[in-house]
């Protein structure tokens, strides 16, 4: 099939790298823009830019859609369809319609469930037992239209955000071909998402990784392995030099602990624990401002906390602990 490939991050590589070798051809491959990134602020490419590249396909990096130049571009590629993966931008009517086939999505949950920018977290957060890929056929709302193929995964107890996306992208890249030959076929129909089980991933905020201590440690936990790697989870201590240290809180696991929340014991082995609202949690790899990572009972010899009592996030409850929205 003739392809339009829309992706810009690290989860769009896996498919754009399927449907090649797939066969498919791919007549252009659209992404955001270079952006100024690191210390010398060097214009980098997008991961599906720098695919692209090494496949020697055509790249288009317009910084909107939404002209009719960009829909008369698009539409003199005779496409039989476009693929769309974690692209950036929202794709306009014109576009949608442009291909043969329309505008297929790569979406990383079980739909109707975790519509939005950040479904990977939000499923974690809330403590779902399982989550997905769905491709959909794309429509004007928001990850709203029918649905061609999905599969399921399961959330286990030491699954970080990180780990999940690795998977989901591998998965929506078979799937995403598996698709297209439904499609080719004439086997597959898409199927209208059920009305009920709609929730909404809204867009991850940094300042969602401050802990409040006042929640139960099963939700915090959830919380650190949610934001893993970005944005990651962290707390105010005091430091052993006066004042208070933020510190990135990067593994943790739940435990038995009592006091008001916030109170530190330190276990026989070393590692700080933290009474939560209900239980408490292990602090079991921590970082200071400048440092490296150190596991938990190293930290505690160079940052006493036994004893201590952490105060939750200025400013009330953190986002965090609505992750429906």
């Amino acid at each position: 099939m003739k392809l339009a490939f829309l992706g810009t991050s690290e989860f769009a590589v896996p498919a754009l790298q399927a449907l090649v070798d797939a066969g498919h051809d791919v007549a252009a491959a659209y992404t955001r823009a270079p952006k100024p990134a690191g210390r010398g602020q060097k214009e980098q490419k997008t991961p599906v830019h720098r695919l692209a590249d090494r496949l020697g396909l055509a790249v288009r990096t317009p910084r909107t859609l939404r002209t009719d130049e960009a829909a008369a571009e698009f539409k003199a590629l005779d496409l039989d369809a476009g693929v769309v993966v974690s692209y950036g931008h929202i794709l306009p009517k014109s576009f949608l319609e442009a291909p043969l086939l329309g505008c297929l999505n790569i979406h990383g949950s079980l739909l109707p469930r975790w519509r939005g920018a950040a479904p990977i977290q939000r499923a974690l957060l809330a403590g779902d037992a399982e989550t997905g890929v769905t491709i959909i056929r794309m429509d004007e709302g928001l990850d709203t239209g029918p649905m061609l193929l999905a599969e399921s995964v399961p959330i286990r107890a030491d699954t970080t955000a990180g780990s999940l996306h690795d998977g989901l992208a591998v998965l929506g890249a078979r799937l995403i071909v598996s698709a297209l030959d439904g499609l080719v076929a004439g086997t597959l129909q898409a199927v209208a998402q059920p009305a009920d089980g709609v929730t909404y991933a809204h867009k991850l905020q940094r300042e969602e990784g401050a802990l409040d201590w006042r929640r139960p440690a099963a939700e915090l936990e959830r919380q650190v392995r949610a934001f893993d790697p970005w944005p990651g989870t962290y707390f105010d201590a005091p430091a052993p030099g006066g004042g208070m240290e933020r510190i990135k809180l990067l593994g943790a696991a739940l435990a038995l602990a009592g006091g008001a929340p916030g109170t530190v014991s330190v276990a026989r082995d070393g590692v700080p624990t933290v009474a939560c609202g209900v239980g408490g949690m292990r602090l079991l790899r921590l970082q200071r401002p400048g440092k490296a990572p150190v596991d938990g009972a190293a930290f505690a010899r160079g940052f006493p906390l036994a004893g201590t009592v952490l105060p939750p996030p200025a400013g009330g409850d953190a986002p965090a602990v609505r992750p429906t929205g």
